[in-house]
């Protein structure tokens, strides 16, 4: 295994996907392994975070290493004016491995310049998050039973989604059919139908969400429509709550139908789609614990 960042999921090939994966389902079946005796970590989170920043921390925890970091990047030094790279540099003194998480679009990969330790992107502006990913295709793959030829249909904010923006490359390693479904205001980015071009792979434009798209699909991937994202809140308020999943709406779905979502979810799934078994995103959560303790393995050099 090579010692180096994860930026962004285009620094890994297909076969570190599938390398990744089987590890995940290694760490699956016994996630308590001293792996990480003797090192740590930092998880220095920029902007909010619940469930990345956790599942980071258990990985951690459940591979013997330690954690320093923070949470809230109020309490400090940039609120006196550092900067980002003296704070990645003075960091880079102390850990073995540092995962960031970041307003800014690019601001992992800088970090990954300066840096002498290796750097995990937990998720930069609207531009990447690998880490999410590769838990949602370990989701995909235990769900679907394979990675190759499914139709995913996307869901919401395509505009500012890194979630969807790193499915998408990822994806193209196994020939998906996407459909992407979003308003005119959230639609996908042109880069990405023009990648999706390149690969030679279909995709389809809606923009009113029917059960016709749904019952095509393999994987439904729901994601919320991001307030902090926006600039002008009219537009946020006109778009927020244009598209919500029903129970009803899934009754003549696909038999394999999963839904996913990277969660915080906000209005786009009703609740009274929870116990539905075709509802994956809490048992998707869970899976990023087993993603993130390979992708710590391997971005260290560790092997199994």
């Amino acid at each position: 295994m090579r010692n180096e960042s994860l930026v962004s999921i285009t620094d890994y090939s297909k076969e570190d996907i599938l390398e990744v994966l089987e590890n995940a389902r290694h760490f699956e079946e016994n996630p308590n392994r001293r792996l990480l005796e003797g090192k740590v970590v930092a998880t220095l989170f920029f902007e909010p975070s619940t469930r990345t920043r956790l599942s980071f921390e258990t990985a951690v925890n459940r591979l013997g290493g330690r954690v320093i970091g923070f949470s809230d990047a109020s309490t400090t030094s940039s609120t006196k004016g550092e900067t980002l790279k003296d704070t990645i540099m003075m960091v880079s003194n102390y850990v073995d491995l540092i995962i960031m998480r970041h307003y800014l679009d690019g601001a992992a990969r800088y970090a990954s310049e300066v840096s002498c330790k290796p750097i995990i992107n937990a998720g930069d502006g609207a531009n990447q998050h690998p880490s999410q990913t590769m838990l949602d295709l370990y989701s995909i793959y235990k769900t679907q039973g394979k990675l190759d030829g499914l139709n995913i249909t996307m869901v919401g904010d395509l505009k500012y989604g890194r979630t969807v923006h790193s499915l998408i490359m990822a994806m193209s390693h196994f020939s998906p059919t996407f459909h992407f479904v979003a308003p005119d205001e959230l639609k996908i980015p042109d880069d990405y139908k023009k990648f999706c071009d390149s690969k030679g792979i279909k995709y389809y434009e809606h923009d009113e969400f029917t059960e016709e798209v749904i019952n095509n699909a393999d994987i439904l991937y729901m994601t919320r429509v991001q307030r902090e994202r926006f600039t002008d809140l009219m537009v946020y308020e006109k778009v927020k709550d244009i598209y919500t999943l029903h129970n009803q709406m899934l009754e003549n779905s696909k038999p394999n139908l999963r839904v996913l979502h990277p969660l915080p979810r906000v209005n786009e799934i009703s609740t009274d789609v929870d116990d539905n078994p075709k509802a994956y995103y809490f048992e998707q959560a869970k899976n990023g614990v087993y993603a993130r303790q390979a992708i710590i393995c391997k971005v260290l050099g560790i092997k199994l």
